[in-house]
C-alpha cells in the first residue's frame, strides 16, 4: 500500500490521454479577454488620463 502511494506521488497518476500545453482556442480566448479588458480600461479611464497629462504639459510649459 505504501509503495503504491510513493509511486503515485513520484510518478503521478497514469493518464491515457495526456494533454500538454494550451490549444489555439484557449490562446484565442485569452487574447480576446485581454483585448476586452484593455478596451474597457481605455474607455473608462481614457479621458481622465488625457486630462491628467494635459495638466502636466501645461504645468511644464509654464515653467
Amino acid at each position: 500500500m505504501l509503495e503504491k502511494f510513493i509511486t503515485l506521488m513520484l510518478v503521478g497518476p497514469a493518464k491515457k490521454d495526456e494533454e500538454k500545453g494550451a490549444t489555439a482556442t484557449e490562446y484565442g480566448l485569452l487574447v480576446a479577454f485581454i483585448a476586452v479588458v484593455i478596451i474597457v480600461a481605455v474607455t473608462l479611464f481614457g479621458s481622465a488620463l488625457n486630462n491628467f497629462f494635459q495638466d502636466m504639459v501645461t504645468e511644464v510649459n509654464s515653467w
